[in-house]
């Protein structure tokens, strides 16, 4: 039986224990073997959280020395500015087969081996919160020495989650802007439309069903019609009709460069926090 165990139980850390848990019982047989030999354990100051951990299944530790001293995967759910504090109070229960899991953006392999022990195992993730829905996309790094078949399991965990992608660790900080932060970019974009349909006496219900509808099936037409972004907009584009109109002022308002600022800003104070 595979130990795993979660220092942080908030919102992403108990949407990737949820995710083991269906994972453990999905009758897709893949899933089924990977996450079936799992045990989960958990590390969480905030009591009102444990009631729906122990319906999970999870075993409570009294505390994260506890839990990195009883697991091999030790998953570090919690916000960055913590890890200060965290990673030397659990460092003399490190051994040579733990494997550290950070979901922590901008947090390195070289960060926490520093702050712990230099032959630590570490797989970086950056996830996002649809995981919370099983829509997750997650980015994942596998830091040496990690076996390749320790970082499988951890990558089986997140693709039961959602989408996972592999990436090199020097690019890390980079992604969390594509995916990480993402969200919070596109509802903000989202927020702009239904915010429009209200101020020309749209129902403001209707009008969020009815483009969080049009973000799904764009999405799926992004992944699955084997189309350019640009021939994809181009499709929608008629010469002289509503959408170049728009399009026209969305470019002149400069769309793409802001979102393009977004995400150096993003990734700037990733670096920030790596320090």
């Amino acid at each position: 039986m595979t130990k795993v165990g979660f220092i942080g139980a908030g919102n992403m850390g108990f949407a990737i224990l949820k995710g083991i848990y269906e994972g453990r019982s999905s009758e897709n047989v893949e899933i089924h073997d990977t996450l079936g030999e799992i045990e989960l354990y958990a590390a969480e100051q905030d009591h009102t959280k444990l009631e729906r951990l122990e319906k999970l299944g999870v075993k409570i530790c009294d505390s994260p020395a506890a839990l990195v001293k009883t697991c091999k995967y030790v998953f570090l759910a919690v916000k960055p500015q913590n890890l200060e504090t965290l990673l030397p109070a659990m460092k003399d229960e490190i051994t040579e087969e733990t494997v550290i899991v950070s979901i922590c953006a901008g947090i390195s392999g070289d960060y926490i081996k520093a702050r712990t022990k230099d032959f630590v195992k570490v797989v970086l993730v950056m996830p996002n919160t649809p995981l919370m829905l099983g829509e997750g996309a997650s980015a994942l790094a596998q830091v040496a020495p990690t076996t390749d078949g320790e970082f499988e399991l951890v990558y089986n965990i997140f693709a039961a989650c959602g989408t996972a992608a592999v990436i090199d660790e020097s690019k890390m900080k980079e992604i969390i802007a594509i995916n990480g932060s993402s969200p919070a970019f596109i509802y903000l974009f989202a927020k702009a439309f239904v915010d429009y349909a209200d101020a020309v006496g749209i129902d403001a219900d209707a009008a969020k069903a009815l483009f969080a509808k049009t973000l799904i099936g764009s999405a799926k037409m992004i992944t699955d019609s084997g189309k350019s972004i640009d021939e994809l907009i181009e499709m929608v584009s008629s010469k002289g009709g509503t959408t170049i109109a728009g399009l026209e002022k969305l470019r002149a308002g400069g769309l793409e460069q802001t979102v393009n600022e977004a995400c150096k800003a993003c990734t700037a104070r990733a670096y920030e926090l790596a320090q």
